[in-house]
């Protein structure tokens, strides 16, 4: 005779779906912080509306190859802004410095923006065209310009 324990007659305990329940795992809530930088590119309508001097040998492709270096500038800075200490190296701790600085002015808080001595890339130098593409941009209200301590401040407009 076999022990209790290996007794198959007995009764189980019937188990209900309900006794059994899976734990949701809590989805993380989406960050609040600023979002990427508006890139609001110009049509050719609107380039065919500026005066023939102030376009010049422009071409749309230069200014919306333009107008995404300015976002990415901003959002360049806007990381910096937000970084902890502990993840900067010194000489970028001192640039980050100098850009909180320039992000708590009333005229700049809360919007995107870049400095002049930003302004380095393959699309946008500040040679003659690049000054010209900025003349763009401030005439038909994609940037603002501003100056902040000596620095020259471009605040990047929302498209409405």
């Amino acid at each position: 005779m076999l022990p209790e324990c290996f007794n198959f007659n007995t009764a189980v305990p019937e188990c209900l779906d309900s006794d059994f329940k899976i734990k949701e795992e809590p989805v993380a809530a989406p960050k609040k912080g600023k979002g990427s930088a508006p890139r609001w590119y110009i049509s050719t309508e609107e380039l065919d509306s500026l005066s023939s001097y102030m376009r010049g040998r422009l071409t749309l492709e230069k200014v919306n190859i333009s107008i995404n270096e300015v976002a990415t500038y901003a959002d360049a800075n806007a990381h910096l802004v937000a970084c902890p200490k502990k993840k900067l190296s010194e000489d970028t701790w001192e640039k980050a410095l100098e850009l909180r600085d320039i992000a708590a002015t009333e005229a700049v808080k809360g919007k995107h923006f870049f400095l002049e001595a930003d302004i380095k890339g393959p699309g946008l130098k500040l040679d003659h065209t690049g000054k010209a593409i900025l003349t763009v941009l401030r005439h038909l209200g994609r940037v603002h310009e501003t100056r902040i301590g000596h620095h020259r401040v471009f605040i990047l407009s929302k498209q409405c």
